[in-house]
């Protein structure tokens, strides 16, 4: 379960220069082939939106087929065109720019035959169709637009690099067994236990257990302002860029 609303839309600007150096970093990476970190950029890039793009792709009309095809077809065009080479930070988000660059990709399939069997000649992603697929179905039941439903992908997969990242903290501490009670009270509502009940359950004080969340809730939102440090323009953008994840986490307009 990915952390749900935890008023993170306050978090302060210490630690803010540490990303001069990152802005953009992994897109950048990504569009130099001749970088030694290309192969692991675009990895990086691919995880992080192939599920919001396979979204849209499923809400502008496409079969689960059809939407898995042209999911592995649009990176794969990715690949070959070097469509990264056009970025420029200056215009707006990169998530903005590749659904416009998805945009265009489906403009011209539709006035296309495909001329050659699914993947054909393709390097094809291994990528996990059936839990994007059930996240589609939950998110279409809510009748919101393919843009809105690829911005709030966008957001619960960012959410969760910051969840798999933190855990990973903790199991390498030895500490992944209180990190899986901490976690609960990352969500700022319906929690499914109490202090009381963890501190039980780990055998600590409460007084104890208040302080490890406490900790556990600043380095979560130190994280995330890395992750999204990564992927905006200017240090001055990382409020708002966090504004608007928990926003469209909501669902908010």
């Amino acid at each position: 379960m990915l952390p749900q609303e935890t008023n993170l839309e306050h978090i302060g600007d210490s630690g803010a220069q540490r990303f001069a150096s990152t802005h953009w970093s992994m897109v950048f990476a990504a569009a130099d082939r001749q970088a030694p970190e290309w192969r692991d950029a675009m990895a990086d890039l691919c995880t992080r939106y192939w599920q919001p793009l396979y979204a849209f792709i499923r809400l502008d009309g496409h079969t689960r087929e059809r939407a898995e095809d042209l999911t592995q077809e649009f990176f794969a065009r990715f690949l070959e065109k070097d469509f990264l080479k056009s970025v420029d930070r200056e215009k707006g988000s990169f998530r903005s720019y590749l659904l416009a660059c998805l945009r265009h990709f489906l403009a011209n399939e539709r006035d296309r035959d495909r001329a050659h069997k699914r993947g054909a000649g393709r390097p094809v992603l291994s990528l996990d169709y059936r839990s994007a697929e059930t996240r589609y179905r939950l998110e279409a039941t809510d009748l919101r637009t393919p843009e809105r439903i690829y911005e709030r992908q966008w957001a619960l997969a960012v959410l969760g690099q910051v969840l798999n990242q933190l855990h990973a903290e903790w199991t390498r501490a030895g500490r992944g067994v209180h990190f899986e009670q901490f976690r609960l009270f990352l969500s700022g509502e319906d929690r499914p236990a109490t202090y009381e009940q963890v501190a039980r359950r780990l055998r600590m004080g409460m007084s104890a257990v208040k302080v490890a969340v406490h900790r556990l809730r600043r380095r979560y939102r130190e994280i995330l302002r890395e992750e999204i440090g990564r992927l905006v323009g200017d240090p001055a953008e990382i409020d708002d860029e966090i504004r608007a994840l928990f926003a469209a986490v909501r669902n908010e307009p």
